[in-house]
């Protein structure tokens, strides 16, 4: 069963609800971001940065640390692309499952393997999107505390279960607005169609007049929206 109607409504109960994480962007602006989960993979990533450098567009990657400790190269290549990068722990297994030091080390491992890969500073990547975007108040308790940013979302196109290129893109175009944090898959589940997805829809969402922007970009708003209230 897919649940893909039910997101744009589960994104308006929980974004008032928990505003201490980034669920979208500035609603006066044009400007949306193209975040991908579960990667880097040895084959749909770099097709898919290849569909990215030449549409000229900066996104956002949340990386598996145990993917990117097998294809340090590919995770090298999305910095040096100049893409965002941000957390998505060392395994595709949801917060609310491991207890404080399990998660701190899953967070802390991932964030290393891509430092070393990227010769980054570990500070710079502060960035976490929880897997299957659960978690619990105590979770983004322990977050804050570790200095990380939980980035959430606003458009989830489900494009996780295979649906098609043509079904997956639709519901981005349906759902898509001022500020959209957008999510897609390019890894083992999702993955394989995320280039032709991408291709598709990111000259559609230019010919509607939208700029895509990192998720460190949307951050800025978020605080600068917060000192105006």
């Amino acid at each position: 069963m897919q649940f893909a109607w039910l997101y744009p409504h589960l994104y308006k109960i929980l974004q008032p609800t928990f505003s201490n994480c980034l669920w979208c962007g500035e609603a006066k602006l044009p400007q949306i971001a193209l975040t991908f989960d579960d990667g880097p993979h040895p084959e749909y990533t770099p097709k898919l940065l290849k569909v990215l450098a030449r549409h000229q567009i900066q996104a956002s990657f949340f990386l598996l640390g145990v993917c990117a400790s097998r294809f340090p190269q590919i995770v090298q290549e999305i910095y040096q692309q100049g893409h965002w990068i941000g957390l998505h722990g060392w395994q595709h297994k949801s917060f609310p499952l491991l207890n404080s030091t399990q998660l701190h080390r899953s967070l802390e491992e991932t964030k290393n393997t891509i430092s070393q890969a990227c010769q980054l500073k570990p500070e710079k990547i502060c960035d976490v999107r929880p897997p299957n975007g659960f978690f619990t108040l105590q979770t983004l308790k322990l977050l804050q505390n570790w200095q990380y940013r939980p980035v959430m979302w606003s458009v989830v196109p489900e494009d996780w279960v295979n649906p098609g290129v043509a079904v997956v893109s639709k519901r981005v175009l349906k759902q898509v607005k001022n500020g959209s944090l957008i999510v897609l898959h390019d890894g083992y589940f999702g993955g394989k169609d995320v280039a032709q997805v991408a291709d598709l829809l990111i000259p559609k969402l230019l010919e509607q007049g939208y700029q895509f922007v990192s998720v460190d970009t949307l951050w800025q708003q978020h605080r600068q929206s917060k000192v105006n209230i």
